[in-house]
């Protein structure tokens, strides 16, 4: 199954899904973010035409990748997912990158079970006193080799998922950290083929994309529509060439209502539609056939994020 904001559903409800977007994003730091520092109802209303642009394109669910303290809403998502029809899923978990700046500081005290457990807690409890459960853990890493602090996250989401099912979403986009949290993840015992490598089109070297693929992770092109279209469009037929299709998710890495910025810095929301608009239609005229459109869009979310443990 998948957990959605609204409950589970069959993976073969789950339609064509974008792997990795944001609504809403507060940057100001683990101990400064708030919910009272903007308004749900004008956070619903700015974000809910881009949305509804999404179903229009015929895809039907949306992964929100934005963790707690850095503006996790699932109020809002509930909202949203019940107005637009898409079918929304958050997560848990903590963000380490950003040179930690969106780590609470009460997890540097924590074992890396102790961390587990808060997470494992939303998994069966539901998210801050709501009955809406997490479909995914999001964390992520700084650049070059893991800090403490990112290793302890690490830990924390392979005891996580070994409890739970819950699919790794690991923030990265360097070759050093990528291969390292493989590493730590095998190390715990948990499949990779249970790890995303978020931002893995932002790694130099394709080599290094492919060893992430061949050992059985999960590669996240999400940069799309911020980079040149060329660039994606070479690095998506070339990983299907090297055999690869089938461990592919794209998305845009897309929004998002900034807080603290008046109306969210609405003028600045990137749209969630380029796919649609101009790489998919790139693609077929490159020759790919509609199988792969179906595969890397429909088949490959439903089988990243659908809940089971994964032992290595």
């Amino acid at each position: 199954m998948i957990m959605t904001v609204r409950g589970p559903i069959e993976e073969a409800f789950l339609g064509r899904a974008l792997a990795h977007e944001h609504i809403l994003c507060d940057f100001s730091g683990a101990e400064e973010t708030s919910k009272s520092k903007y308004s749900q109802e004008e956070v619903i209303r700015i974000m809910l035409p881009f949305l509804e642009s999404v179903r229009n394109y015929g895809f039907s669910s949306f992964f929100d990748c934005t963790p707690k303290y850095i503006g996790r809403d699932v109020e809002i998502l509930y909202r949203l997912s019940e107005e637009s029809g898409l079918n929304i899923v958050t997560n848990t978990g903590y963000y380490g990158a950003a040179n930690d700046k969106f780590i609470p500081r009460f997890a540097y005290d924590l074992r890396e079970e102790d961390i587990a457990n808060l997470w494992i807690d939303e998994w069966k409890e539901g998210i801050e006193d709501t009955s809406i459960k997490p479909g995914f853990i999001k964390t992520g890493v700084d650049p070059y080799t893991l800090s403490e602090i990112d290793k302890k996250l690490i830990i924390a989401s392979a005891i996580t998922h070994l409890k739970t099912g819950l699919t790794i979403a690991c923030h990265t986009g360097e070759r050093t950290c990528a291969l390292e949290v493989l590493n730590t993840v095998r190390e715990c015992r948990v499949s990779p083929t249970a790890l995303v490598i978020v931002h893995a089109d932002s790694i130099e070297e394709k080599e290094i994309i492919f060893k992430l693929a061949e050992e059985g992770c999960w590669i996240e092109y999400d940069s799309i529509g911020s980079k040149p279209i060329e660039f994606h469009v070479g690095l998506i037929m070339d990983t299907i060439k090297c055999g690869f299709a089938s461990q592919l998710l794209l998305s845009h890495d897309a929004g998002w209502y900034t807080v603290g910025e008046s109306r969210g810095g609405e003028s600045k929301i990137r749209p969630y539609t380029y796919i649609s608009e101009f790489l998919i239609p790139r693609l077929i005229k490159e020759g790919l056939a509609e199988e792969f459109i179906h595969s890397i869009f429909v088949d490959n979310p439903a089988r990243a994020f659908s809940i089971s443990v994964r032992r290595f």
